[in-house]
């Protein structure tokens, strides 16, 4: 009899019925429409950067890689390029500004404040981020030096760049902000 009812109820307003579907389902496809148009303009909610620090004790060399959301460094390097909008997938290879860029902005010095010379190796894309990397000397004895990431501090004032440091099976992370640029560190 629940069925009875129910049949009865629907041919009643059959017209109405099935144009209800039809006109949800058209908003619900615009909706995701529209949603997937505006997310693909929009940009990450967050500024950060994380750089790995990882010691290779058979050429007795920290081996970095610093990660990068591609659009925040895009910004960095039109500034840095005067102003000229570059943009970095577009298949060539912006070298020379990337590493005047990342040298200005990362740095490691010893105890004494003195720069250990740190060697540019390259970038490479991977999706929406830039791999960075970079070689840097090091004995392999424990000395307190002083790290320098102020990657992008000067554009967002959300930035926060992780330092990730890895050494003899010991890992420490560093945060940096706009109000702690340079940290000293125990390697």
């Amino acid at each position: 009899m629940h069925n009875v009812q129910w049949a009865d109820r629907s041919a009643g307003a059959a017209g109405v019925c099935l144009r209800q579907p039809i006109v949800h389902c058209a908003l619900f496809i615009v909706h995701c429409l529209l949603f997937i148009l505006f997310s693909c303009f929009t940009f990450h909610p967050f500024h950060t950067s994380l750089t790995q620090m990882e010691f290779d004790p058979k050429s007795q060399t920290f081996e970095i890689s610093v990660r990068v959301f591609t659009d925040d460094f895009e910004t960095a390097l039109t500034k840095e390029n005067g102003g000229k909008p570059l943009h970095l997938n577009l298949g060539q290879k912006q070298d020379k500004l990337v590493e005047q860029y990342v040298r200005k902005h990362f740095a490691v010095a010893g105890a004494d404040r003195k720069p250990i010379p740190v060697t540019y190796v390259g970038y490479e894309q991977e999706a929406d981020a830039q791999w960075v990397y970079l070689e840097m000397p090091y004995a392999g004895k424990s000395q307190n030096v002083f790290i320098k990431q102020d990657l992008f501090i000067d554009l967002f004032a959300d930035q926060v760049n992780l330092v990730t440091i890895q050494l003899n099976q010991v890992k420490k992370t560093v945060v940096f902000r706009n109000n702690q640029p340079v940290q000293a560190v125990t390697l």
